[in-house]
């Protein structure tokens, strides 16, 4: 019933159907292009504007000579202030007593020309008098600025990385605003409140790029570098709203595409009468052949049919293509199953490529189950069906235990086999007992002789002597190894060298850290911290550290699992980017 309905469908009401859906496209496209080219455009406006409030901000600040030293004092000397936040620059206010005062106390120094070292000279006391009066001063002058742009909001703060906090230096307002330290009270000087992820990522934009505008739905705020004082940031930043002048241009931009996509109805059902009469009615015989063809596969019976189609324009080029596509279906879907077939035996030889690459690292836990001296557990998730990351240990002699893992660049099938190369050679120098240092060089002179695809392996490689637990380790290029010792783990940075295969002749710097009993080790590859979530936020080292000391009584194997645990409830579905891999070493001493 429902093939027979299908075929009762006329091509008139599926061409109607594509114009009707073409309309609602062109419209949205028409909508959405309109609407993000007049956003840019606002947005280079607001830019624009933001940018003369700042440049007017800041050239009220430095036109006292002394402004570094005037933001230093405010900024330490913020609890003591006596502010008059409404103050003018005419007479009967309190700012104006002061101003008679100071210079009653030093007729020969003008106060909006005095430079550091005369103020340095002065005491304590005037030192504060002539900071109230530049300090109200100034506020006023932010007053007038916010009143004649229009602006919600303009103020001055200091903070400093991870920008988690501010610290308000000024605050403009209306005249009679209510100032206080509450949410939505105008804040006084020394207002320390914290601030959202939003705005700490746009001072720190603002400090890399000296300005930047965030946008904050029908908000935005605006935020520029002013400088350090006391080793911290300076910043200037302004909020505006845009929701009345975001609502009027999307009325604008819908009523203007409503009487876009009208029209374009009306053109279409012109056009629809033409198409009918001149290409669909011919058509409809194309049409019958194709379906027949569908339900015989009979490619010579449906070439038949078409022969007597004798339009001279491109329905009649139509039922040519048609009668040759039918006699090539037949070759295409022989080669569709030769081409089946080749893709099954790739996917075959890349799950025995898998099995054999996991076989080139230990996978049986514990290794060595007749040693007491420490427990060992590790792992690789690799991004595709084969990867480039590896580790492995392996007992050098009696008293030592071999530790590596590495990062090979690139991925897929090329990093495999560099990886396989890269590790055996890496292992066949361990065994001849030389220093971790030692042996990375040679590994990359080997590596090195015949390396035409410039590929090349990061490598972090240890020697633990199992009798004193002094690890020796070196590090070409990788992340650095985290150690647990006296109950937590740390991010241990040390010395780097470049990566194995960059040049020959390369040498390495190693160091020795000294393990108790209990002491761990942690290593991993770049796969770690830099998974990522659906949002492209990163898994990022502190995390990982944080885990580790979650789980830091428990077992290497543990300590793994529960690491994975960690990482796979951060990227949720995300895919997974990067090769994973771990190893973690507990050092129990000889008993």
């Amino acid at each position: 019933m429902n093939r027979f309905r299908r075929q009762k469908i006329g091509l008139i009401p599926q061409v109607a159907l594509m114009f009707v859906f073409g309309v609602i496209i062109v419209g949205l496209v028409t909508y959405s292009f309109t609407a993000r080219q007049t956003n840019r455009n606002i947005r280079r406006q607001t830019e624009t504007m933001s940018q003369e409030i700042m440049d007017e901000v800041m050239d009220g600040l430095r036109e006292y000579p002394a402004y570094d030293w005037l933001v230093r004092f405010w900024y330490e000397n913020a609890d003591v202030l006596d502010i008059e936040y409404d103050a003018t620059f005419v007479k009967g206010t309190r700012n104006e007593a002061k101003v008679r005062d100071f210079y009653s106390r030093h007729p020969g120094l003008a106060i909006r020309y005095a430079y550091e070292s005369s103020l340095e000279r002065l005491s304590y006391e005037d030192q504060k008098l002539y900071a109230e009066i530049t300090y109200s001063w100034m506020i006023t002058r932010l007053n007038e600025t916010k009143r004649a742009f229009g602006i919600d909001y303009l103020f001055c703060v200091i903070s400093n990385a991870p920008y988690d906090t501010q610290f308000f230096l000024f605050s403009a307002a209306e005249p009679g605003a209510k100032r206080g330290t509450n949410y939505e009270e105008v804040y006084m000087l020394g207002t320390t409140v914290s601030v959202s992820e939003s705005q700490q990522e746009a001072m720190r934009l603002a400090l890399e790029n000296n300005t930047h505008l965030a946008d904050a739905g029908d908000y935005v705020d605006y935020y520029a570098y002013f400088g350090k004082t006391n080793d911290l940031d300076v910043f200037i930043g302004l909020t505006t709203t845009q929701k009345a002048l975001l609502g009027n241009i999307r009325m604008a931009t819908m009523e203007s595409t409503i009487a876009a996509a009208i029209s374009m109805i009306l053109l279409s059902v012109a056009v629809l009468f033409a198409l009918y009469n001149l290409v669909l009615k011919p058509l409809s015989s194309v049409q019958k052949s194709i379906r027949k063809y569908t339900e015989i596969k009979d490619s010579e019976t449906v070439i038949d049919e078409l022969s007597f189609v004798r339009s001279q324009n491109e329905i009649g080029g139509l039922a040519k293509d048609v009668m040759s596509l039918a006699g090539e279906m037949e070759e295409y879907t022989t080669r569709i199953a030769s081409i089946t077939a080749e893709k099954e035996r790739i996917s075959t030889e890349l799950d025995t490529a898998k099995e054999i690459q996991a076989s080139m690292m230990p996978s049986i836990f514990p290794p060595f189950p007749d040693r007491s001296e420490f427990d060992i557990y590790a792992s690789m998730e690799p991004a595709r069906a084969v990867g480039g990351d590896f580790y492995d240990f392996f007992m050098i002699d009696q008293d030592h235990l071999g530790l590596v893992i590495a990062d090979v660049s690139g991925k897929g099938i090329p990093a495999a086999l560099f990886m396989m190369v890269a590790k055996i050679i890496l292992q066949n120098c361990s065994m001849y007992g030389r220093s971790p240092a030692e042996i990375i060089s040679r590994s990359n002179d080997s590596i090195c002789m015949n390396n035409r695809q410039d590929m090349f392996v990061t490598v972090w490689a240890g020697i633990l002597e199992l009798s004193t637990g002094k690890l020796t380790a070196a590090n070409a290029g990788h992340e650095y190894p985290v150690f647990m010792q006296n109950g937590r783990f740390e991010l241990f940075k040390d010395p780097h060298g470049p990566v194995v295969g960059a040049m020959e002749g390369l040498r390495y710097k190693e160091y020795e850290v000294q393990l108790l009993p209990g002491d761990k080790i942690f290593v991993y590859t770049d796969g770690l911290p830099e998974a990522t979530d659906p949002d492209q936020k990163m898994f990022g080292l502190e995390r990982v550290v944080e885990t580790l000391n979650a789980s830091a009584d428990g077992s290497p194997e543990d300590i793994l699992k529960d690491m994975r645990k960690a990482v796979g409830g951060f990227v949720r579905d995300a895919e997974q980017f990067d090769d994973l891999t771990m190893l973690c070493l507990e050092y129990k001493g000889v008993s």
